[in-house]
């Protein structure tokens, strides 16, 4: 009987480990990240929502650099429209390739940590790409509630290069008082 629950947990780990080897290759995070730079608010553009954001409007994620290294996270939006109830969770982001500041995990639950990739960075550090090796989630934020059309659309270009199915992409709903939106 040991035998073959040896050999069942063989063929499992081989079948997991095979479909690891197929998996496409990591995606490629920018050469640096200056935290102090990227700390703020960031509106969400567009994503490929978790569930939590699936009928999120006004979304913004803002970051505070905390002493300690670790990032102070605040994603607040509105639930099924604009004057729908505020939702407000406050994750941690930990860095964890100090070489580009690029790597990060983002905590909402100890000990669990989501991967999250700055993939695309502008030189401004006015927009930005939120990627996850997986190519499950992708977040496409601006420092600005709305972007121009030609700037979106190519950084949906950009998502689609990775590996995601844009299709999935939901555009977040933004209206603030002094924008076009509002």
């Amino acid at each position: 009987m040991k035998s073959a629950w040896t050999l069942a947990i063989g063929l499992a780990v081989f079948t997991l480990t095979g479909c690891q080897s197929m998996s496409r290759d990591p995606l490629q995070t920018v050469d640096h990240v200056n935290l102090e730079r990227f700390m703020g608010d960031w509106y969400v553009i567009a994503s490929i929502p978790t569930f939590i954001e699936k009928d999120a409007y006004n979304a913004v994620e803002s970051y505070e650099l905390e002493d300690d290294g670790r990032i102070g996270t605040t994603f607040t939006f509105r639930a099924g429209g604009f004057d729908g109830r505020e939702k407000r969770y406050t994750p941690t982001g930990f860095v964890t390739d100090r070489q580009s500041n690029a790597v990060w995990g983002m905590q909402f639950i100890w000990p669990f940590k989501a991967e999250y990739l700055v993939t695309y960075l502008s030189e401004d550090y006015g927009v930005t790409v939120i990627s996850r090796n997986k190519r499950d989630y992708v977040w496409i934020m601006a420092r600005t509630p709305q972007i121009p059309a030609a700037t979106y659309q190519a950084l949906v270009d950009r998502v689609k290069a990775q590996g995601y199915d844009v299709s999935q992409l939901r555009e977040v709903p933004q209206s603030w008082p002094g924008t076009d939106g509002g």
